[in-house]
């Protein structure tokens, strides 16, 4: 059964987001919040809310380019030249070929996505970012009422990708439009250095920093290579995948493939018009990703069915009849296990690799408090738009308990071993919130709101509780214990 669309009530929101956690769609998982908001703990007498600052991931999209699901369609094609296909398999090819073009077209016609196409956003992320801008707005109403008056500015930046971008316009768009007059406070820009910090470089950036070089390295090392080749060389891996094919394939067909006589890849080139006969696209695989063994096949259409999650608008296709939830437990472990080495995490012995190039992003949310803190009020909020790869990080950087837990050299990520959850830490519009409130001695204190949810800093920071079941920080004691 198809999941539900998400709808903008806190209860339903958490029941929803407990069925698609179910669903093991990982960080492809739609949003929704994790606690209603009339739960939080209310500020102590006397204390007012001054400031906010938020990085979010951007919104559910579809696909990221034309690849698995080409390779997959590709695939399939030759088993339908070979009469290998079962009932349901023969289903599977138009239901890719529905996966294509509703991302081939993504974003037409929807006002603030300029270039439609792979990679955009889907109308679920744009709801995703019109929600959490909307109980932004609600969670802190006399903060914003104030701000014409004071004329404080709201710094809105992105990383320069398109979809960290839009997600920042449909945010912004939904804020504004509880207080119009908020627009003209809004100042936009582009900031990479601490938005797109795994991918600075040289040539684009004039300089990659340390911690950038020391992360791209360990990238594109061996070790990472063996770790996540022994990831997929996990037998229940080969197993779960064995019983995703077995139901769409012939048996001799998936064993030609395990043998090595079948094989795909995605070549070829697809056209695709509007409905309004007003756009066409056309597009072009180059033919380097390959499909060459049953888990190779079964990841694909995994990477499809999570996919899908985020598609309820665009795609009518239930790719939830091909993969059994069984099934897909196993490939999100995989998936987290892969996500947990190349940018959670990652290996004790390896230290703070995968998440030191965080640090400017960490400096920066401190750099914001300390001003409000000094009673240097020019910013109301800073508003930061980015990606899993940026917020995956900055949770490890911050220390924060079952999202910066390290594993030994020697043990193999799993489920059993670690509490680090792809869909906890970063589904789809990820967001971690710091809220500022002062009295009138000067005192600020800090709380910080995760998916929504009142979240502690790193346990070595508990003494800066003002009472220890408080998720209120003293400020000054906080950064203290931070730096």
């Amino acid at each position: 059964m198809k999941p539900l669309r998400l709808a903008a009530g806190a209860a339903l929101s958490l029941l929803l987001s407990h069925a698609y956690g179910e669903q093991f769609y990982q960080t492809k998982t739609p949003y929704a919040p994790q606690q209603a908001s009339a739960s939080y703990q209310t500020a102590p007498a006397g204390y007012t809310a001054v400031y906010t600052q938020l990085l979010a991931r951007h919104g559910s999209r579809g696909l990221s380019s034309f690849k698995t699901d080409l390779a997959l369609y590709n695939l399939w094609q030759l088993a339908q030249q070979q009469d290998a296909l079962s009932p349901l398999g023969r289903q599977l090819g138009p239901d890719i070929e529905a996966m294509i073009k509703a991302n081939a077209l993504l974003g037409y016609g929807v006002d603030g996505i300029s270039k439609p196409g792979y990679g955009n956003e889907t109308m679920q992320g744009v709801d995703e970012h019109t929600g959490l801008a909307q109980r932004l707005y609600a969670r802190l109403p006399a903060l914003f009422r104030d701000a014409e008056k004071d004329q404080r500015r709201i710094v809105v930046l992105s990383s320069g990708k398109d979809r960290a971008v839009d997600s920042a316009a449909f945010f912004s768009r939904a804020l504004t439009a509880q207080q119009p007059g908020l627009v003209q406070l809004i100042d936009a820009g582009t900031d990479r250095t601490t938005l797109y910090f795994h991918k600075l470089n040289a040539k684009q950036d004039g300089v990659t920093p340390e911690a950038t070089l020391a992360y791209q390295h360990w990238d594109q090392s061996d070790e990472l290579k063996a770790r996540k080749a022994a990831i997929h060389a996990d037998p229940r891996l080969k197993a779960a995948a064995l019983s995703t094919l077995g139901t769409l394939f012939s048996p001799a067909f998936i064993a030609a493939l395990e043998q090595g006589h079948v094989s795909a890849a995605n070549a070829g080139t697809r056209s695709y018009t509007s409905a309004d006969g007003k756009f066409t696209t056309n597009i072009t695989g180059d033919g380097d990703t390959k499909i060459g063994t049953a888990t190779d096949a079964a990841l694909a259409l995994y990477e499809l069915y999570a996919a899908a999650a985020d598609m309820e608008a665009e795609l009518k296709a239930d790719f939830t009849e091909y993969v059994q939830p069984q099934q897909a437990r196993v490939y999100a472990e995989a998936e987290d296990a892969v996500a947990f080495y190349e940018k959670g995490p990652g290996i004790t012995e390896n230290g703070d690799v995968t998440w030191r190039m965080a640090g400017a992003l960490v400096a920066d949310f401190f750099s914001e408090a300390d001003a409000i803190a000094a009673g240097k009020p020019a910013h109301l909020a800073k508003l930061r738009f980015a990606h899993a790869e940026i917020v995956i990080p900055f949770a490890s950087a911050l220390g924060l308990k079952s999202m910066s837990e390290q594993l030994p050299r020697a043990a193999t990520y799993s489920y059993d071993n670690s509490p680090w959850r792809g869909a906890q830490v970063a589904p789809m519009a990820a967001n971690i919130q710091w809220d500022l409130y002062t009295n009138s001695a000067g005192r600020t204190l800090v709380r910080m709101l995760y998916n929504e949810r009142e979240t502690d800093f790193k346990p070595a920071c508990d003494t800066a509780r003002i009472a220890p079941a408080s998720h209120f920080y003293d400020y000054q004691r906080l950064k203290r214990c931070y730096k």
